[in-house]
């Protein structure tokens, strides 16, 4: 199979899809690998680096997309590549449809098949390819509010450990999951005072019995909320509804009982965000004011620390291109249901339910889809024919 590994083009965006490393395995498995020039500048990855793995430098995503059985994103393409998809390429990247119906709209019409690590599950459950960005984003959300709570940057002039004699700040973190993990042993190894909230009691048990004491897990609840966010000088949003659109937990009403200068951070704007204040910001202007809180909404969080982003997501990724590659997508998503329903859209068709739930769109079971691609590939092959690519199906070039 011909893999392309293409540029981010989004603002601030300086990770890569695939490590050199990456590219060595693929090699290794008899696949071509078309790795867009400068692709790897903002990891420290070279051409040279990816060029001795084994990969093909090419100048220009158009020729990538024109080649490459499968391309690999970090995020979602974006308008300008819109026209270069083919019809049955595979596209394997963060797409988060459901926190944008124009995008999902404008998307379907490049009849792609649209594979989303954030809803690929592991053999236990679990999001393995969100995982990894989670880990990141959620340290790195205590990060960054401790520098929005100073007084600098229109914080309240707080030290989330405080000092001596005086009090640290209150940290309300809602959600359990990893990012809320993450970002509740983060603050609370600062020396905050931390909430964490999750709806679930087994979860509520693990985290009692990992967290230190000054960070006390709770069961979450509109009332709770609403309590903890007026004692809170940050609050970091966590939620996650594996490929639907985040639930609204903060409100607009909300923020007039809230400390003044009070950082919020929504991890979640990826799927829309949780608070209903929350709109997607970028890391050149990361925040903003409202009824004197302050929001942090950056949508790629890890963009900003690719070393170590880069090199995480390829760990958990790399797995799962290579089933791709080996067997095409249709008989690597047959045989690992957690893959297939990475499967969002096939040949402009919803194949994710939460995504088609989320604006009222059918949804096309990716069964359907799938028995379709294999028999057509079965065809070709009885047929003696090249396997070229056709609409809703893939081709290997061993």
């Amino acid at each position: 199979m011909v893999i392309g590994v293409l540029r981010e083009i989004k603002p601030q965006e300086n990770r890569v899809s695939m490590t050199p490393s990456g590219v060595e395995t693929m090699h290794r498995h008899g696949h071509t690998v078309l790795v867009e020039q400068s692709a790897g500048r903002g990891s420290d990855f070279t051409d040279e680096q990816f060029a001795g793995a084994g990969a093909t430098i090419t100048s220009t995503a158009a020729e990538i997309y024109a080649r490459a059985d499968m391309v690999m994103h970090v995020k979602e393409p974006q308008p300008s590549e819109y026209g270069l998809i083919r019809p049955g390429q595979v596209v394997f990247a963060y797409f988060h449809f459901a926190s944008d119906e124009q995008f999902t709209r404008n998307y379907m019409q490049t009849r792609s098949v649209a594979i989303a690590y954030e809803t690929v599950e592991g053999p236990r459950g679990g999001l393995p390819l969100l995982n990894p960005m989670s880990e990141v984003a959620g340290r790195m959300a205590v990060q960054e509010a401790a520098e929005y709570c100073e007084r600098v940057h229109g914080g309240r002039g707080i030290l989330l450990g405080g000092v001596t004699g005086v009090l640290p700040a209150t940290v309300l973190v809602i959600g359990g999951g990893i990012v809320g993990t993450n970002a509740a042993m983060m603050a609370a190894g600062m020396g905050a005072r931390v909430y964490i909230l999750d709806t679930k009691l087994e979860r509520l048990r693990y985290l009692s019995e990992i967290m230190p004491k000054n960070c006390t897990p709770l069961m979450s609840s509109p009332a709770t909320i609403r309590s903890l966010s007026v004692q809170a000088d940050v609050i970091i949003g966590a939620v996650l509804i594996a490929g639907a659109r985040s639930p609204r937990l903060i409100t607009r009403d909300m923020l007039k009982d809230m400390k003044r200068g009070c950082v919020m951070v929504d991890v979640s704007i990826d799927q829309g965000g949780c608070f209903e204040t929350s709109r997607p910001t970028t890391h050149d202007r990361p925040i903003y004011e409202i009824d004197g809180i302050i929001h942090y909404c950056v949508t790629n969080m890890p963009g900003s620390v690719p070393v170590t982003s880069t090199t995480a997501l390829t760990n958990a990724t790399l797995p799962y291109a290579l089933q791709i590659a080996d067997k095409g997508w249709w008989q690597a998503c047959r045989d690992d249901e957690g893959l297939k329903k990475g499967v969002n859209m096939v040949d402009g068709k919803i194949t994710c339910e939460a995504v088609a739930r989320a604006f009222d769109l059918p949804c096309i079971p990716v069964d359907s889809h799938l028995q379709i691609s294999a028999g057509r590939h079965a065809t070709t092959i009885q047929c003696g024919a090249s396997p070229i690519v056709q609409t809703g199906e893939t081709h290997e070039d061993d």
